[in-house]
């Protein structure tokens, strides 16, 4: 558990910092990491919670 919260913790604060770089430099390119990023995100937080659904259903 803890390491997933970790692991989110440093995702959404990637997707901060690129989202800050955005703001502050223009370029696109920091837009397109931070949506990638989220991405993964919510990917890896759909699967934690599939998981405790599955082991509380089992």
């Amino acid at each position: 558990m803890l390491i997933f919260r970790f692991t989110m913790m440093l995702l959404l604060l990637g997707v901060v910092a690129c989202l800050v770089f955005y703001v502050a430099t223009g370029q696109v390119k920091y837009r397109t990491l931070a949506l990638k990023i989220m991405k993964w995100a919510v990917l890896a937080a759909l699967g934690f919670f599939g998981v405790l659904l599955l082991e509380r259903w089992l």
